[in-house]
């Protein structure tokens, strides 16, 4: 989740909705990022609340809070609106990839199935055990290119795989 916060500081058009006769793109400040939550009622999407401002831990510690809440079922409005991107995570239910719908009003969604080994080749050919996790973005298309897409989660990726840069900015 702070990861696709970093990413959406350099690529705001991800963090946007637009209004319902397509005329104007509202550009968002905050990063209430939505995560799908797996409740006996069926899948919500509760958002933490300005994940630009808080550490690893805090986000954690809400998301904790909101899978509670929604495991027994006391989800507040508060919780399930105000989202501008969510994320959806395969790997609570065991998958790898998916396509994921967009919330709307956001304009874009990622999924992230479960970290996969799997082998690959280094520089000298030799076939060395990965960690591999996929992502699936869903955009908007009147609003979002692929082209920004695809640099967000290649930025996201180099946060994953060097957690000491996103550190460096707490």
């Amino acid at each position: 989740m702070k990861a696709l916060s970093k990413g959406l500081l350099e690529f705001p058009i991800l963090n946007t909705s637009i209004d319902d006769k397509c005329e104007t793109i509202a550009y968002k400040s905050f990063h209430n990022i939505g995560i799908a939550v797996d409740t006996p009622n069926g899948l919500l999407v509760p958002n933490v609340k300005n994940v630009e401002k808080l550490s690893i831990q805090e986000i954690s510690k809400n998301i904790q809070r909101l899978q509670e809440l929604g495991r027994s079922g006391k989800l507040t409005v508060k919780d399930l609106t105000g989202g501008t991107i969510s994320i959806s995570l395969l790997v609570f239910i065991g998958g790898v990839s998916g396509v994921p719908l967009i919330l709307p009003p956001e304009v874009a969604i990622i999924s992230m199935g479960r970290i996969q080994k799997l082998p690959r080749f280094d520089k000298d050919d030799n076939v060395i055990k990965t960690h591999m996790i996929n992502f699936t973005w869903t955009a908007d298309h009147r609003i979002v290119d692929g082209a920004t897409v695809a640099r967000c989660s290649n930025l996201m990726k180099k946060y994953l795989e060097n957690p000491e840069l996103i550190m460096m900015d707490l």
